[in-house]
């Protein structure tokens, strides 16, 4: 999965995940009548955080100009057959991309002005001009990656940026007619404790935002952190961090100051005010169609996947032809996986709290899991509806993998 799918699957316990496809499911129907979203993915950052993994780091600038070029050489290229309903500028650093090239990149996608238009931005990174020029070009949802409001927390995790630095960015948005935002808090920091967590809290609780997005910290080898935290090592303040209990402590306490606050929990690492739901990335909940554009970036047309090369190198080398010949998908660069299956049915749409509507196949597939987790009071079903109970989403992974091995 990219980056895109990675973010939004953030589990809270610390295992991978390989969804079991069948070729005999076909969730969606064959003629889409959903309007599809649009991803754009961005690689680029100024520095690489200690607990990031996701595809993304600092390159040369002139590896940045030929990416972008080619970037919107694909975008130009494509056989525009709907109206994008969404458009998400995922990263790495999309609020680094200067104003008259991102102006450019969207303006080669139809539909606008979008239903919704999220760019990823790190605090530090937002003037007045870029935050005119944004929502000129149409976007008007930003998703500020604050991470921590501690300075300890922040500097250990290679962030640069204050607290106050992102109340600076969000008077800064509200001032270019941007007032919806994300905020993103990271639970299991290197140095955090549940006084430092409640400082974050407290800040969020001052700022007020329509959206905040709370994951726990991944700690696997493709992260500075995890790979040090796994070998036992001090670098990072790779001793220091929150153990398992004590990160999920702290997201219970942020699901209930957040409740408190009027943001309420609508995926297991979302909440939202009524209405500022993330749009976007409903649709890979629902599983529901996008098209991918970038390094790494993936498509869904509702019943079968693809892939972008995940090398920058070798995205860039892809020229024009490629991207406008109708036998694109076909090509080794594209990767095509099996339409999504019942297992991924339940993995992704159980994540949200309004839970899944199962077919009726997939209730006589899953019945005893079903009936084991309803009996153990993690799962809860009314009305045909199957959902996490509030102690479900907090052993979340435990029921996933039942379902991915059933």
């Amino acid at each position: 999965m990219g980056c895109e799918l990675k973010r939004i699957l953030a589990t809270h316990c610390h295992f991978t995940i390989r969804i079991a496809c069948s070729p005999r499911y076909n969730h969606a129907p064959a003629t889409i009548k959903r309007m599809p979203g649009v991803y754009l993915s961005y690689p680029f950052c100024a520095q690489k955080c200690t607990y990031c993994n996701f595809a993304s780091g600092v390159f040369p600038r002139p590896l940045e100009a030929r990416y972008l070029a080619a970037l919107e050489a694909e975008v130009r290229a494509h056989a525009w057959q709907w109206r994008p309903e969404t458009v998400y500028l995922g990263g790495g650093t999309p609020s680094q991309i200067a104003p008259d090239a991102l102006q450019s990149l969207l303006a080669a996608i139809p539909g606008k002005p979008w239903l919704e238009a999220t760019l990823e931005a790190a605090p530090g990174t937002i003037t007045s001009e870029k935050a005119r020029a944004w929502a000129g070009c149409g976007i008007h949802r930003v998703s500020l990656g604050a991470q921590s409001f501690v300075e300890l927390e922040l500097r250990r995790s290679g962030r640069k940026h204050t607290a106050q630095t992102v109340a600076d960015d969000v008077r800064t948005l509200a001032a270019a007619g941007i007032d919806n935002y994300n905020l993103d808090l990271i639970a299991g920091l290197s140095g955090q404790t549940e006084a430092s967590w409640r400082e974050s809290l407290d800040w969020v609780e001052r700022l007020q935002p329509p959206h905040v997005s709370v994951y726990m910290l991944e700690v696997d080898e493709d992260s500075r952190l995890g790979s040090e935290m796994l070998r036992g090592g001090s670098r990072y303040g790779a001793g220091d961090t929150p153990d398992d209990d004590r990160t999920a402590a702290f997201y219970e306490m942020a699901v209930e100051r957040l409740a408190a606050m009027g943001i309420a929990r609508y995926e297991i690492s979302n909440f939202a005010r009524a209405g500022f739901e993330s749009r976007h990335n409903l649709k890979y909940w629902k599983l529901e169609p996008y098209v991918g554009f970038g390094a790494d970036a993936h498509s869904f047309d509702g019943r079968m996947r693809s892939q972008n090369p995940a090398s920058l190198e070798e995205y860039c080398r892809t020229d024009d032809r490629f991207w406008s010949s109708v036998e694109r998908l076909t090509d080794h660069r594209r990767r095509w996986s099996v339409p999504p299956s019942p297992e991924e049915h339940f993995f992704v749409g159980l994540r949200l709290t309004e839970g899944i509507r199962p077919e009726p196949e997939e209730w006589q597939r899953f019945a005893g899991p079903i009936r084991r987790f309803i009996d153990s009071g993690l799962l809860e079903t009314a009305g045909g509806i199957l959902r996490l109970t509030n102690r479900g989403v907090m052993l979340s992974n435990e029921v996933f993998q039942e379902f991915l091995t059933a």
